[in-house]
């Protein structure tokens, strides 16, 4: 059974490399893994090292699956990812309905995120989950000395008052 709980700091190393297989799989066709490999493996350990307070993981069997994190605790979730062999078992989902109730029980009415408009994969795994498109922009990324395109994605948290009392 799944266990959905606050990362530790001496996690650091294995949601690393979580988020660096999961990266890897998400940057197809974007960047040249292998060029990118190390600085996105300093990246991910630099943050995690930072802000390991703001990650919660899925753990199954006593081992972290998947990691997300709301680097600044607001409504923004920064990251989220998933152990490739594990991913299409419910896990990012669970860690997702997770993370939006801390959202919303911190008072805001919406849950935002990005990512790049090539990773199909993550556009449709938040689309399934009730996220929409919010807004797309290009931007340049000096790590890959070009423009990149980029999708925000949002949901609403709360239901919006009808005005109407009662049922």
């Amino acid at each position: 059974m799944p266990l959905i709980r606050h990362a530790r700091q001496d996690e650091v190393g294995a949601l690393t490399a979580i988020g660096l297989r999961a990266w890897e799989r998400a940057i197809i066709g974007l960047a040249d893994v292998g060029r990118m490999r190390c600085m996105a493996e300093e990246a991910f350990a630099d943050f995690l090292s930072n802000h390991w307070l703001s990650v919660s993981l899925v753990e199954v069997d006593g081992r972290p699956r998947g990691w997300a994190a709301r680097e600044n605790f607001d409504e923004v979730i920064s990251d989220l990812w998933i152990e490739p062999e594990t991913q299409g078992q419910g896990l990012g989902g669970r860690l997702l309905a997770d993370i939006e109730l801390r959202i919303s029980n911190d008072g805001f009415d919406a849950a935002k995120t990005k990512t790049h408009a090539q990773n199909t994969a993550a556009i449709g795994f938040f689309r399934k989950h009730g996220y929409g498109v919010s807004w797309l922009s290009t931007a340049y990324a000096p790590k890959l000395d070009r423009d990149v395109e980029y999708i925000g994605l949002r949901k609403p948290l709360a239901v919006a008052d009808s005005g109407l009392y009662g049922r």
